[in-house]
């Protein structure tokens, strides 16, 4: 009795901390959206913004705020923080899948490659002057390079018709460096215009978030996000591996292509408008599997949620740390996440030593 009660309450705990999280983050995610559209060199109280946001219903405004607050909110700071939701819940969701998908915590856009083959594919669509698809064109670009770089990587980590993680893991710091390569030559091909076009990608910034950026990025993303839970089931299934999954009447095959695809076309659309943006995609997943259990039924909703949250205070500090200027998010989320995630590594290494 006392064996059953004490390994059943770690399962009962796990699953109370799954159902607090999906009512906690989105109050979380909430209040980062205030705090966001708030702070800048115009400040605009938390207030003001619920009633500058309610306005449009015509409910009265709660607190009395100036033209050029509501002007500020809806024209620079609301996209901006939309754009970063966007792409934060885009790469969390990503990265947890493409965790299920290998079974292995350490697997991530930015790590496998992934990123980099997105970013690439944007930067020849500046230099090589791509635009058949008119404001979509950059998105499809980088999907593409996406979607190629992580086939690669998925055929190269293949033996004898399963995943082997360390050939994954290597194979995606292959072609980081050959996509940095490709990157590396059309830096050196292009104008100055297009250099700080590609330099922009290369560090990762929210600074040119627009209504039409916002919306030609958000169907592809939104893509991902949205479908990816739904697969929560058959990524349960593969954690007991391919042929216990086949058992439970999962189309492993498809499972695997459907993630593949997806993954790609959300990091694929966030890079294109946001740049190569890192640790999102492991720090997220990892931590809350620690907290909420590995469960993809809740990791999945629960990582966009605080993927979203993340990016937007990632971004906050990016723009205000250094005010006037403004520090790259990308150059932010890596000094926040790599201490972070080799903190997780080494309590998860002291947990499984005792």
């Amino acid at each position: 009795m006392t064996t059953v009660a004490s390994s059943a309450f770690p399962v009962s705990r796990q699953r109370s901390r799954a159902a607090l999280s999906l009512v906690l983050l989105p109050l979380l995610l909430l209040l980062t959206l205030i705090m966001a559209v708030g702070t800048g060199a115009v400040h605009i109280a938390p207030l003001q913004v619920v009633s500058i946001l309610l306005a449009p219903l015509g409910i009265a405004p709660l607190q009395g705020y100036e033209e050029q607050q509501a002007a500020v909110l809806w024209a620079i700071r609301l996209p901006r923080v939309m754009l970063g939701m966007l792409v934060g819940a885009g790469l969390a969701v990503a990265g947890a899948a493409m965790q299920g998908l290998f079974r292995n915590p350490l697997a991530d856009p930015g790590l496998l490659g992934i990123s980099s083959g997105a970013s690439l594919a944007a930067a020849m669509s500046v230099v090589l002057g791509f635009h058949a698809f008119g404001n979509y064109s950059l998105p499809v670009a980088a999907f593409t390079g996406s979607l190629l770089a992580t086939m690669l990587i998925y055929m190269l980590s293949q033996d004898r018709g399963r995943v082997n993680a360390t050939t994954m893991l290597l194979s995606g710091i292959a072609i980081n460096a050959l996509c940095g390569a490709g990157t590396g030559l059309m830096t050196f091909l292009a104008t100055d215009e297009q250099l700080r076009s590609i330099t922009f990608w290369s560090l990762g910034s929210l600074g040119g978030a627009t209504w039409p950026t916002v919306l030609s990025a958000a169907p592809l993303i939104l893509a991902g996000t949205l479908i990816l839970p739904f697969m929560a089931r058959a990524l349960n299934a593969l954690m007991l591996g391919e042929s216990g999954a086949s058992h439970l009447g999962v189309n492993v095959q498809t499972v695997k292509w459907s993630v593949v695809a997806l993954v790609a076309l959300s990091v694929g659309a966030g890079v294109a408008v946001a740049g190569t943006i890192g640790f999102v995609g492991l720090v997220v997943p990892h931590l809350l599997r620690l907290l909420t259990g590995p469960n993809h039924r809740t990791l999945l909703p629960a990582s966009a949620l605080l993927g979203a949250a993340l990016l937007v205070l990632a971004d906050l500090v990016s723009r205000t740390i250094a005010m006037p200027a403004e520090v790259p998010i990308g150059i932010i989320t890596a000094l926040l996440g790599a201490p972070f995630f080799l903190y997780l590594l080494r309590a998860g290494r002291k947990e499984v030593g005792a």
